[in-house]
């Protein structure tokens, strides 16, 4: 596949490295004590908040079952099938997801913010009430009456700053039939 991306490259006058070649890694450092950070996080904050995203509940099975109400979501690829979402490395769930090795991203429609607020609490029973079942292959929790779901395996877990991007391979997935409409995040409120 490689070999096929950079024949592509170079069919269309990209520039490519030959075999061998080592390309140099750009320079990264830390920002230093006394040093200002690049970007203000509260402007960070306010002007990627006029992106509105989906909201998701990811959970995993376990003695208790796992969860947290996720809106970085994301399909990465069509072969293999793959998903990706983005978790606080301080979350207190992922370490529970990450042992179970699977988890079931349950896609919330627009009438379900009641139950995205109650899995972006921490230290709360946060499956007090709610109905579920065991997704198919992974026997992660499928939340009743959600959009979609998708079931899948953890897959590769890579470092991104605070966060960890962690990438599922698809092992089933369904929706709901219908044109429901979906709950979405934007500029810090769900609507």
């Amino acid at each position: 596949m490689a070999a096929t991306v950079v024949r592509y490259l170079r069919s269309v006058g990209a520039p490519t490295a030959a075999a061998g070649d080592v390309v140099p890694r750009p320079r990264l450092r830390a920002v230093r004590e006394g040093e200002r950070a690049p970007l203000d996080a509260a402007e960070f904050r306010r002007v990627l908040g006029t992106f509105a995203t989906g909201v998701t509940v990811v959970t995993a099975p376990g003695d208790a079952p796992a969860g947290f109400a996720c809106q970085s979501f994301s399909s990465l690829s069509l072969d293999p099938p793959l998903v990706c979402f983005m978790v606080a490395r301080t979350s207190t769930t992922w370490p529970r997801i990450a042992r179970a090795g699977v988890f079931c991203v349950n896609v919330l429609g627009a009438d379900q913010a009641d139950l995205c607020r109650a899995f972006a609490v921490s230290g709360a029973d946060k499956f007090a009430g709610v109905t579920y079942d065991a997704a198919p292959v992974t026997g992660a929790p499928r939340l009743a009456g959600v959009s979609a779901w998708v079931d899948c395996t953890v897959h590769a877990v890579h470092t991104g700053g605070d966060h960890l991007i962690v990438v599922g391979r698809v092992e089933a997935l369904d929706a709901a039939e219908g044109e429901a409409a979906p709950l979405l995040f934007h500029r810090g409120r769900l609507g």
